[in-house]
């Protein structure tokens, strides 16, 4: 045990995050953390091709894989703060019960938990970026305008403190403002 507090002094005072992004399919969300991903440098895991690969491997569509996908995300990002890097959560988040899942694990890690959500004000806009994109993940079927509709209806409100960035601004500006946002809630950087 002497070891593991060490090493949490240490992830602390080399301003190791886990950044937890959050947004409706299409806002942008996964540009904003492959971005920050190489600036940081951090580690991206996306929690769509984790649940690409469980479809691929013969899980039933019937099953919650979802949910799986995050537990798997969670397992990944959990050895990637243990390795004293910072790691960013690439997911939807629309539940509170998703949301809260991230902050234990930072503390586990005697890291700092920062959200950032992706909004698009513009539902022309959103509309238009999530029927022409096309990820190419192998298994994973683009979600449609209507499937988005419907989790926009299930998004619950927010409970955390977050940065929010509009989509509808420059990708490099808002990669901008997270960065200070980012600087802002570190550990080594902050006086808490």
């Amino acid at each position: 045990m002497r070891g593991r507090t060490s090493h949490r002094l240490r992830v602390c005072d080399s301003a190791v995050m886990l950044i937890v992004m959050a947004g409706l399919p299409g806002t942008g969300k996964s540009a904003v953390a492959e971005r920050l991903g190489r600036a940081l440098p951090a580690t991206v895991v996306s929690v769509d091709p984790v649940e690409a690969a469980m479809l691929r491997a013969g899980v039933d569509r019937g099953q919650p894989t979802g949910l799986a996908a995050y537990l798997v995300a969670e397992a990944v990002a959990d050895g990637v703060l243990a390795l004293g890097q910072t790691a960013i959560i690439d997911a939807v988040n629309a539940v509170d019960a998703a949301r809260r899942q991230w902050r234990p694990l930072a503390e586990r890690h005697g890291v700092q938990a920062a959200f950032i959500e992706v909004v698009c004000s513009d539902e022309r806009v959103h509309r238009r970026r999530l029927e022409g994109r096309s990820r190419g993940i192998s298994g994973f079927e683009e979600p449609t305008w209507e499937a988005v509709q419907r989790r926009r209806a299930e998004y619950e409100p927010w409970g955390e403190p977050r940065l929010v960035l509009d989509a509808t601004e420059d990708l490099a500006a808002n990669v901008t403002r997270a960065r200070a946002y980012l600087a802002e809630e570190s550990p080594a950087r902050s006086t808490r």
